[in-house]
């Protein structure tokens, strides 16, 4: 459980960072809040593409998870190549020094995988950039609630301004897992191709044209995960563009409303303004008739500080 005093790692594990003030900013927020930070050995660092060799990224995180002083893991960015560092991190022993770890966009896949893997939960949740004066009380208030205490069940909500909306009624109960779209998409064919198998499943998207979201809801959908997962939580497309005169909703109730499965849109999750916190792997139930989406077990345990 995440308490002032605290000390938070931050890892570099796909694209550079091309702004140091924005992470800067973060840093200072982050201490102003009361924790400590470390810095991995390759934050800064700048491989063209990526912002290092995959060894040494995957070194990062793999210091961070067994550095005992370290109680969670923060992402500067998602951004090109985190898969590249999988075949080098040992998931045994990612299990067995269990941190929490956050982050959204592309790592989505890293998120997953160490579930998936490792049998940990994780958060598609804040990044070290949106730790900055004017981010959304909402947005923190997510990340601590889900962070910082024991609570369960725990409703997540959307902003008050934003409403979920009902696509399929149903009810389901499982396990939640997903995030950004084109990362699952990236991970088929590959040794850690996301598991949706009894499961519940959230997409979400940006700056992407809607021909693309078409490709890639069509290779999820012929791949089966669409057949295998229990629901669907449909997030936000964030500055999404319109393709031939069709939406990302268009989308979406053109090709994944005709299943049948319970599913919800509109969940504020992400790469928008404001981010609700996914607890990944943790068992929710979606009732898709009202609509409502509840986790059902606490995120963290009370009793180890560094889970």
């Amino acid at each position: 459980m995440l308490q002032r005093g605290d000390t938070i790692g931050l890892v570099t594990l796909g694209s550079p960072i091309l702004n140091q003030t924005t992470i800067n900013i973060g840093i200072q927020t982050l201490r102003n809040l009361g924790f400590h930070v470390v810095l991995g050995r390759h934050v800064f660092s700048y491989d063209g593409i990526v912002a290092a060799p995959a060894d040494q990224r995957a070194a990062d995180l793999m210091d961070m998870f067994t550095n005992p002083s370290i109680n969670m893991i923060l992402a500067t960015r998602g951004g090109t190549g985190i898969q590249s560092i999988f075949p080098y991190l040992d998931f045994g022993v990612i299990s067995r020094n269990p941190k929490i770890i956050s982050g959204y966009s592309d790592m989505t896949v890293l998120l997953n995988i160490i579930y998936q893997f490792s049998n940990l939960l994780t958060f598609h949740s804040l990044m070290v950039g949106d730790f900055r004066p004017n981010t959304p009380a909402y947005n923190f208030d997510q990340f601590f609630e889900a962070t910082s205490t024991i609570t369960s069940p725990r409703i997540i909500e959307n902003p008050p301004n934003i409403a979920l909306r009902s696509l399929v009624p149903g009810n389901v109960t499982g396990p939640i897992i997903g995030g950004n779209l084109t990362s699952l998409v990236n991970t088929l064919g590959t040794p850690y191709e996301i598991d949706t198998r009894g499961k519940i499943l959230v997409i979400e998207e940006t700056d992407a044209p809607s021909n693309t979201i078409y490709r890639y809801l069509l290779q999820l959908l012929m791949s089966g995960k669409f057949d295998d997962c229990l629901g669907i939580v449909i997030g936000q497309c964030t500055n999404c563009l319109v393709s031939y005169g069709t939406t990302f909703d268009d989308l979406i109730n053109a090709l994944l409303v005709p299943l049948g499965k319970p599913m919800i849109a509109n969940l504020a999750t992400g790469h928008g303004y404001y981010k609700t916190t996914i607890p990944i792997g943790a068992t929710v139930r979606l009732n898709a008739t009202e609509p409502s989406l509840t986790v059902l077990e606490a995120t963290v345990q009370l009793e180890n500080p560094n889970v």
